[in-house]
């Protein structure tokens, strides 16, 4: 595996799950890390983890960063402490589970600032020091919830549509440059999300999920290596492979079925 020491990465929802992972595989490559979440205790423990395994430097920030303040309170301490970002993973990220009609606005604001704001705020932040050093890594967390609507997740679905978008967009931007920009687009995880977002036992969940740790390394793989689009497992690749060849509609129909819970929540 290439070596990067001394450059750094910072990763946004580092706590846990596949931002948890996506820091150790950073940490393996030789990244020096600043971790990025709202739980102290949980980036403590990811800190010493990667420490002690791989004899690199750790720098946690709590922040809560669907707060509109707390980007550019990060980027502001980023640029005091004098630290460059050589590679940005925006992972942090919340779902929002329901009939559009029945969620709770607070919690959806809160979850579009998140998803897309903070995501856009520190790609427009670190990109230009990447630009200047000709070199440089993005990777944009959306899921393969970016390849259709989803009925009874509305507006989480919208919003990484969102990240696909941006992403392949100012990829193509960046086409020379050598900065790379990446969405990886995993389908459902065994992580917090699914519990917190309250659809955990969807029969979309029911249909497998994939660990973590290999998204993550299917992740990292796929942004050293210049790629687009990751989209990790067979399964996923085929099920975003078949909405191009199914009638807008029908697809809108199915996801509804499969979103619903085992309890038969969300709607007919």
């Amino acid at each position: 595996m290439d070596r990067y020491n001394g450059k750094v990465a910072l990763v946004t929802g580092a706590s846990t799950g596949i931002g948890a992972e996506l820091a150790k595989r950073f940490a393996e490559g030789g990244f020096d890390l600043v971790l990025v979440a709202r739980s102290r205790d949980k980036l403590e423990r990811l800190a010493e983890e990667v420490r002690e395994r791989f004899g690199i430097s750790v720098r946690i920030v709590v922040k809560d960063l669907s707060d509109p303040a707390a980007c550019g309170d990060l980027i502001r301490e980023m640029e005091e402490a004098g630290v460059e970002v050589h590679a940005l993973v925006n992972n942090a990220g919340i779902g929002v589970y329901g009939p559009f009609i029945g969620t709770d606005w607070e919690r959806e604001r809160e979850m579009i600032r998140l998803n897309m704001e903070a995501l856009t705020r520190l790609t427009k932040a670190f990109l230009p020091g990447m630009l200047r050093r000709g070199e440089g890594k993005i990777l944009n967390v959306a899921s393969t919830a970016a390849f259709q609507p989803g009925p009874l997740m509305a507006v989480y679905y919208a919003s990484k549509a969102y990240v696909l978008s941006f992403t392949e967009a100012i990829a193509e931007e960046l086409r020379g440059t050598g900065v790379t920009v990446t969405a990886l687009c995993p389908g459902p995880t065994r992580t917090e999300f699914g519990a917190r977002a309250g659809f955990g036992t969807s029969k979309l969940f029911q249909r497998g999920e994939m660990d973590a740790e290999t998204v993550a390394r299917e992740g990292y793989r796929g942004l050293m290596s210049g790629r687009r689009v990751v989209i990790p497992g067979l399964s996923n690749r085929m099920l975003v492979g078949s909405v191009r060849f199914l009638p807008r509609g029908l697809i809108t129909r199915i996801m509804k079925r499969i979103q619903k819970t085992r309890e038969g929540k969300g709607g007919e």
